[in-house]
């Protein structure tokens, strides 16, 4: 099966009803890391094949269940999840927080090639980066364990938001670690569609004070 095939029966499987030129980008996309893979090293999978696996369909696996506007990728690196899902939900604001100069410099290269108007690029460390407003979402992939992640981007989620940690097996260690102020709501399994492996969405809120 062609890349492209596998894209699109991807995100069939998904139920996620892309238009051609979201799938145009989302192949420019897997492009644009190979090349620039060559010199950055942005991704240890060099295989576009199992860019579009590992990488693109693990993103937008999440995509159904996030609700908000406001979303922020936290060590966003070549931009998963962050690009796919701002592709896919053209209507919220996707923030790309990448503390590498180098990967932050391919962000906005790839924010630019790729016409995705609903992207920001900020290169910075997620806990010394304060911005004007919280978010309603505030993800990460492969970024850290969960106490640490809630640790260094707990301030960047709203009071209502959720931080949503996207991880493999089920971690059942790191959830009795995560920090005091905060409560798991979920843990959600995922299905990403060509692989074989365990993948989980952790969904942490922060505690509302009472009234």
């Amino acid at each position: 099966m062609t890349v492209d095939a596998a894209l699109a029966s991807g995100l069939e499987a998904l139920h996620l009803s892309a238009v051609d030129e979201v799938e145009d980008k989302l192949l420019a996309y897997i492009a644009l890391v190979q090349k620039w893979n060559r010199v950055y090293n942005l991704t240890a999978i060099r295989e576009p094949e199992r860019m579009l696996t590992h990488h693109v369909l693990d993103s937008l696996s999440v995509v159904p269940h996030l609700t908000g506007k406001r979303i922020v990728d936290v060590g966003s690196g070549a931009g998963f999840p962050g690009i796919p899902i701002a592709l896919a939900l053209p209507r919220s604001n996707v923030t790309l927080v990448e503390s590498s100069h180098k990967k932050s410099t391919f962000l906005k290269q790839a924010v630019i090639e790729l016409e995705v108007k609903n992207v920001e690029v900020a290169n910075a460390r997620a806990e010394a980066w304060h911005p004007s407003q919280p978010f309603d979402i505030v993800i990460s992939r492969a970024f850290s364990d969960l106490g640490e992640f809630v640790t260094l981007a707990g301030h960047l989620c709203a009071p209502d938001g959720v931080l949503a940690a996207m991880k493999g097996v089920y971690p059942y260690d790191e959830l009795n670690h995560v920090p005091t102020g905060y409560h798991v709501d979920e843990v959600k399994p995922l299905t990403v569609p060509g692989l074989e492996a365990e993948r989980h969405l952790v969904m942490i809120r922060p505690v509302k004070e009472p009234l």
